[in-house]
């Protein structure tokens, strides 16, 4: 039998809750239960807490298969090994000796069930008697006395001649119910290496991990379901709620064309209660006006830092960026959008931002509807 087990505390403090915030629209802990929940191989699935919030994020997954083991307190401290509660479980329900115990460990949403599937299969081909995630990075690792570790600097190779080193990414472990009580850790005997991606190796440990992340990881999952829930959108203007165009009447009056399209799409946004608001560089009565009348909660103009305006009302709003969307086309745009949950620009947006990792690149062009089709296509309501 193959048991897998994910142990997630309520006691994290980077990042307040981490085990089950909003990654890419869904609970970090929900992408290891849904790769579990794919594989064949896997027979039952356990989620050791000490709190009833990961508890009930749990049970609204409604996955089958999936059972709740509530660890002791003492065991459930930011000092206890994970080891302490693998035994705990371990001596607290009857196993047979010869089942695979699979350390699972939610802080890597990278894993895919076709990883379980085929380091099972390794794993009895080869026999090892354990085995272990691991990534491949190709960095030049140094020791303190300054005497290179992995290559000759006298000598330097390749990236594409260089076998670089293997290093866990703390996907998963697997080992036997026998060999874990006996040898009381998470490997031992035989060990084997199962090779994940490069990317893989991303440690969310930071607020900005946690965006880079999930830029990450929709560019290399996408399939990836991307309707997302939001708290706050925020808009640059020229370009996205008008086609970048500057008009003017025979007496000099300065005219802008916007989308009736987003007319309504901030209307729905204002019903369902998400704040919208406008941060631009320009500083017009034509865009505090088109505010006024899509009824935007914020109206930033004439501004040059647009990163610290986003910070700013995150904070006194008690929104996290990953809860913000952001939909921008051009250079002064570019560190909002590296630094929000959901980063958006229409199909006129400059190269650079098209080029920004996991950015959603919408059909319409500026002035056509930016905002509808973000919201009909990527933000849960």
């Amino acid at each position: 039998m193959n048991i897998a087990f994910i142990p997630v505390r309520c006691g994290s403090k980077a990042i307040k809750n981490k085990n089950i915030k909003l990654f890419c629209g869904k609970p970090l802990v929900f992408w290891c239960l849904e790769a579990l929940q794919k594989c064949k191989e896997i027979d039952k699935v356990f989620i050791a807490t000490d709190c009833d919030e990961i508890e009930n994020a749990v049970d609204e997954l409604l996955m089958p298969n999936v059972s709740i083991y509530r660890r002791e307190e003492a065991n459930a401290t930011s000092t206890a090994s994970t080891e302490s509660v693998m035994l705990e479980f371990i001596h607290k329900n009857t196993f047979n000796e010869d089942d695979n115990f699979i350390l699972v460990q939610a802080t890597n949403p990278f894993v895919e069930h076709s990883d379980f599937t085929k380091a099972l299969k390794s794993m009895n081909k080869e026999k090892y008697d354990s085995m272990l995630s691991c990534c491949r990075i190709k960095r030049f690792i140094w020791n303190e006395d300054g005497s290179p570790i992995n290559y000759d600097f006298r000598n330097r190779p390749l990236r594409q001649f260089f076998d670089g080193l293997l290093v866990e990414n703390g996907a998963f472990y697997i080992n036997s119910v026998e060999n874990i009580i006996k040898d009381e850790n998470r490997l031992s005997g035989k060990i084997g290496i199962y090779e994940m991606p490069e990317y893989s190796f991303t440690e969310i440990d930071e607020e900005e991990d946690w965006i880079i992340a999930e830029r990450i990881f929709l560019k290399n999952r996408p399939k990836v379901e991307s309707k997302r829930k939001i708290k706050l959108l925020l808009t640059d203007v020229d370009g996205v709620l008008t086609d970048a165009g500057m008009y003017y009447s025979e007496n000099g009056d300065e005219l802008k064309k916007f989308s009736t399209y987003d007319g309504m799409a901030f209307g729905i946004l204002n019903q369902k209660g998400i704040k919208t608001g406008m941060i631009t560089s320009e500083n017009r009565n034509l865009n505090a006006e088109r505010a006024k009348k899509l009824k935007m909660d914020f109206v930033f103009q004439g501004v040059k830092e647009k990163l610290k305006i986003l910070k700013q009302i995150c904070e006194s709003e008690g929104i996290a960026k990953e809860e913000v969307a952001y939909i921008g086309d051009d250079i002064n745009d570019f560190d909002v959008l590296n630094n929000v949950g959901i980063a958006a620009c229409p199909s006129t947006a400059m190269r650079k931002i098209k080029e920004i990792p996991g950015i959603i690149i919408l059909k319409a062009k500026g002035g056509e509807g930016v905002i509808r089709e973000l919201l009909d296509d990527h933000i849960e309501i």
